[in-house]
């Protein structure tokens, strides 16, 4: 089956289109490995056409053509920091669909502008993923606890643009958000976030709990303070969090044990307890499998890059995250450095019977000005806990 969109020259982005009708995300092999390959070609033969920087940086690298995924080291990059201070666009302004940006409230943001394919097939890549995982289900009404923003007028925060069609996964009896719009700002709603928990557990049907962890652990350690007993949701809620502690790490806790407690203080399986991880400069999904890895897909490869040379690495060892998809035909971000430290390994290392290879963020690298929705939304922490 093929995609039900369809990108914008037919003629020019017959791999990309290729590439992305394949409709499962967990799929590997050389046929998959040629299609990838041929769909990155076309796309750096289509920004370095469309827009003067990268053309610049494609020439400076020698203007490569992959002849397999083995050359994808070759690839010319762009930091994401990069999108913090600048505006880059291949396609007329008329031509943005969808712009999004990074940090919630205060700081620097990345700013992406996203086509009518690159927005519509974004969306389409998470639903086929979220429904790999045999999340999508139409039939059955959810409560939602959503940890990001409120919604509010002209807002396009990335993290709140994603939890937006997260929550068209499943239909929503209800849905209360963390971050409550207040007018001018957001703040924090830990007294609500409990009452909201304490009503879904009463109420007895399933509950998806979806946004950043931090959010999460107050709630519980806030539950632990109140002396609420131990709830249990309905055994087919789901927790999916994602967006990491960045502002906060001094207060994180391992994923291990923050799993641990939703655990005991909710009653969700541990198979229901999923973590993404992502952003708005690289918009692909990546989720966790049954053994909590964050596993790529079909429709992306990753690379590791040392932080000193940024040559890049073999299996396990430590560095930049380097991601490469061909989807976006907006802006040349098809080819992403990532401040954050990661180490990649492969399939069979995992276990769990997907057949990509699955990786490890361990941190963000150095100290920057650079913020993301994370560091802006665990100001709002402070407040509220």
């Amino acid at each position: 089956m093929t995609s039900s969109h369809q990108v914008p020259d037919p003629d020019r982005l017959g791999a990309v289109q290729r590439l992305f009708d394949i409709r499962t995300p967990f799929v590997a092999g050389a046929e998959y490995d040629a299609r990838f390959v041929a769909a990155v070609n076309e796309i750096n033969l289509w920004h370095a056409e469309r827009n003067a920087f990268f053309a610049a940086l494609w020439k400076d690298a020698g203007e490569p053509r992959l002849d397999g995924v083995e050359d994808l080291a070759r690839l010319p990059f762009v930091h994401a920091s990069f999108f913090k201070r600048h505006e880059i666009r291949s396609v007329p302004a008329e031509d943005v669909a969808l712009r999004l940006t990074s940090s919630g409230t205060t700081g620097q943001k990345s700013q992406v502008f996203l086509d009518a394919w690159s927005a519509a097939i974004m969306e389409e890549l998470d639903t086929r993923t979220f429904d790999a995982f045999g999340w999508v289900d139409p039939s059955e009404q959810v409560n939602y606890l959503v940890y990001g923003y409120e919604p509010k007028p002209a807002f396009d925060n990335g993290a709140t643009f994603g939890l937006g069609y997260v929550t068209d996964m499943a239909p929503a009896r209800a849905i209360r958000f963390g971050l409550r719009h207040t007018g001018a700002d957001h703040a924090f709603d830990p007294f609500g976030c409990v009452e909201a928990l304490l009503r879904y557990a009463e109420e007895g049907i399933p509950v998806r709990i979806l946004g950043f962890p931090a959010f999460l652990h107050f709630t519980l350690e806030r539950m632990a303070g109140l002396g609420v007993p131990p709830l249990r949701l309905h055994p087919r809620s789901l927790v999916f969090l994602g967006g990491g502690w960045k502002g906060h790490a001094d207060r994180a806790i391992p994923k291990e044990d923050l799993y641990a407690s939703v655990r005991e203080q909710l009653g969700v399986p541990d198979d229901r307890i999923r973590e993404a991880y992502g952003s708005v400069e690289h918009p692909l999904p990546y989720y966790e499998c049954a053994r909590h890895r964050l596993h790529t897909t079909t429709w992306g490869r990753m690379l590791v890059r040392a932080v000193d040379t940024l040559e890049p690495l073999p299996w396990g060892e430590p560095g930049y995250a380097h991601f490469v998809s061909p989807f976006i035909t907006s802006m040349p971000a098809h080819s992403i450095v990532m401040n954050d430290l990661v180490s990649l390994r492969p399939a069979e290392d995992c276990g769990c019977g997907l057949p990509t290879p699955w990786f490890t963020v361990h941190g963000r690298a150095g100290v920057s000005r650079s913020r993301s929705c994370a560091v802006a939304a665990s100001e709002l922490i402070k407040a509220g806990i």
